[in-house]
């Protein structure tokens, strides 16, 4: 298998989603922003969710939808970066984001189910009626 390094320092990537132009969008939980990769290596900040994005899909109307898990705590140790444990404090539970990818512009959908807060969410999919 030949692996080619397109881009680096990168910021705990998670959530990859493959384009048709051969780029690649992606979450960097640790910056927490949603991030494209073109094919050259050339990155483009599409959006600043804040919080710790962790999951990406595209969903309808053309927009990606980002889990964000709230966020995360992160060591680094030489050249990388680790997750490390939260405090006890769950005042930051979660959320859904929706995304324009042309603006970058994103609202928050969803941060509860039925009264229940979302607890770090961490990957979506879609249904074939768009539902997730």
């Amino acid at each position: 298998m030949d692996i080619q390094e397109i881009a680096t320092g990168l910021r705990f990537p998670e959530g990859p989603i493959e384009c048709v132009d051969g780029s690649i969008i992606l979450v960097e939980t640790e910056a927490g922003r949603l991030t494209r990769i073109e094919a050259s290596g050339k990155e483009q900040i599409i959006a600043e969710t804040g919080g710790g994005p962790n999951g990406a899909a595209f969903g309808p109307n053309g927009r990606i939808y980002v889990c964000n898990n709230g966020s995360m705590r992160f060591v680094e140790k030489g050249d990388m970066l680790f997750p490390a444990p939260m405090n006890d404090d769950a005042s930051n539970t979660g959320w859904i984001d929706a995304i324009d990818l042309k603006s970058g512009k994103f609202e928050t959908i969803y941060r509860d189910c039925d009264g229940a807060p979302l607890m770090a969410p961490n990957d979506i999919v879609f249904d074939l009626n768009g539902g997730f």
